[in-house]
């Protein structure tokens, strides 16, 4: 019978490293982007109030996983996250299942870690100032991963919930809570959307020239506004989320010219252009992907192996 190693949330919190997982998710990108993967878009069953997504990945080096992931945007009113998953980890030469880990905390993680791979690429070197829009767990996640990718000398977050705001500045000594979304975009080099807004939550012209736009919410509706992705190239994990409807494609991005988008691997491996000038406003747009789970569930994996930690179970 397999043996599976099941590792909670706590495993999980205890054994992923944001460190290694930065270059981790780099990496995936450049194999994805390079054709080295296999990776369907993400399919959903819709259920009224929300949906249950899955999403199954080959990584070579990482291994075969399949992440199961349901997004109910109004459980917060019942005191429970938004996104919840598990992930499953198979041998990728025999189809054995080896391990079954919580994706939830992988999920939070993965996602902040990837915008922050993305800025890194394409937000000014000189970048000071930071924006974080939405004080929630992607607020939190960003926070983490960004610390990581530039040394910001200012960091304002803004939430519609003002003290969510201003309990998340409190775990930064140069994070401050400030009153409105315009507030905290005006004068910024980098904004993080990581709302669960169903409507866009800035306006074009709060932005500075040169400024860096990443947006990581927009599940079950537009975050970012139709006219600051017109005429301008966009960055995503894949180009699918501009040809694919949701849940596996972003709401942003229906109708784009496919050839107006460039996939962030591409820009890490050097075949695409990335920032072109000081003055250029760039903005990624996240949908999640499944070789980020893949990659994340590969070092958590690994490091649960060599500590002893986690449950072996036999199905």
């Amino acid at each position: 019978m397999p043996q599976i190693l099941v590792l909670s949330s706590d495993d999980v919190a205890e054994l992923l490293d944001l460190d290694a997982l930065l270059p981790a998710l780099a990496e995936a990108f450049r194999r994805f982007s390079a054709g080295g993967t296999s990776a369907p878009p993400r399919t959903g069953a819709f259920a009224g109030a929300g949906v249950l997504a899955a999403m199954p990945a080959h990584l070579p080096g990482a291994g075969l996983t399949v992440k199961l992931v349901s997004v109910f945007p109004d459980n917060h009113d019942h005191g429970l996250p938004s996104h919840q998953a598990l992930i499953a980890v198979f041998d990728d030469a025999t189809g054995t299942p080896l391990a079954l880990m919580d994706g939830t905390r992988i999920t939070t993680a993965r996602t902040g870690a990837a915008a922050a791979v993305a800025a890194d690429a394409l937000a000014r070197p000189d970048a000071g100032v930071l924006a974080i829009l939405g004080a929630g767990v992607q607020g939190g996640s960003h926070l983490d991963a960004f610390d990581r990718i530039r040394d910001f000398a200012e960091i304002r977050i803004a939430s519609r919930t003002a003290a969510h705001a201003s309990a998340l500045a409190a775990q930064h000594p140069r994070a401050r809570a400030v009153g409105s979304f315009e507030e905290a975009v005006r004068g910024a080099d980098v904004v993080c959307c990581c709302t669960d807004a169903r409507e866009p939550v800035l306006r074009t012209s709060w932005l500075s020239p040169g400024a860096h736009v990443g947006s990581v919410g927009g599940s079950f509706g537009p975050e970012l506004p139709p006219d600051l992705l017109a005429d301008r190239r966009v960055f995503v994990e894949w180009r699918g989320a501009a040809t694919n409807p949701s849940p596996a494609g972003a709401h942003e991005l229906q109708g784009l010219d496919p050839a107006a988008v460039t996939e962030i691997g591409e820009v890490l491996a050097g075949t695409a252009r990335g920032r072109t000038s000081d003055e250029e406003i760039t903005v990624y747009k996240s949908t999640g992907h499944a070789v980020e789970d893949a990659a994340a569930a590969r070092l958590v994996l690994d490091r649960a192996r060599a500590t002893g930690r986690g449950t072996t179970v036999s199905l």
